[in-house]
């Protein structure tokens, strides 16, 4: 993503069909009242088609910088996303990445009252997402979600985050990480979630989600 042309080639995918429904979500996060930075979907990604979301916490700068939330950005955030989605097993297509806060505002810090707003947004996002059947909840301020997002019809799995950090700190946390992604790729393979129906969004308000119970950072 640091090369202009490919940010402007994936722009010009952004109004494709599988991920159109998305480009519009993040169009009307930047209408109503949001004065920060939303990023878009990645068009090379599953959209509206995915079966598993992955939700990070907050957009980075980098992220800004390139405009979508992506594997493919400029940060080594990014970078080991795409390695552990490989070591996972888990098909690009099959996916679909965004943050349980969409904006970035400045800083790293969740407030709150962000973080409430942050979860009614996942929760409209759920609606567009009709073969979606698991979540990859990804850091702390994602597990921090995972209560208020336990009514949806969705198996919850958590992980460490895959950030230089969490690397520099605890190289073993770290490691634990394309483990619990593979958990994804079970979820799906195993059939679990099957009563979600395309074109019924009503399902995804009714019934509890499995949660490892685990917290992460």
């Amino acid at each position: 993503m640091r090369d202009g042309t490919v940010r402007q080639r994936r722009k010009a995918m952004l109004d494709l069909p599988h991920v159109a429904r998305l480009t519009v979500y993040v169009a009307e996060l930047r209408h109503h009242g949001s004065p920060q930075e939303v990023p878009d979907f990645d068009p090379l990604d599953g959209g509206v088609d995915a079966r598993a979301l992955f939700l990070f916490e907050k957009p980075c700068p980098m992220t800004v910088k390139s405009g979508f939330i992506s594997r493919n950005n400029d940060d080594a955030t990014a970078e080991a996303t795409f390695d552990f989605m490989e070591k996972a097993g888990i098909p690009r297509k099959l996916t679909v990445i965004w943050n349980v806060i969409p904006w970035w505002n400045g800083t790293r810090k969740v407030t709150r009252p962000e973080l409430h707003q942050g979860v009614a947004c996942v929760q409209e996002l759920a609606k567009l997402l009709p073969r979606l059947c698991t979540v990859g909840m990804v850091g702390r301020n994602a597990a921090r979600a995972m209560q208020h997002l336990e009514r949806l019809n969705l198996v919850l799995i958590e992980s460490y985050h895959p950030s230089p950090v969490v690397r520099a700190t605890s190289r073993a946390k770290w490691d634990t990480i394309p483990f619990e992604w593979a958990k994804v790729m079970t979820t799906i393979e195993s059939g679990i979630a099957n009563g979600l129906r395309e074109n019924d969004p009503d399902k995804l308000i009714s019934g509890v989600g499995v949660a490892s119970g685990r917290q992460f950072e």
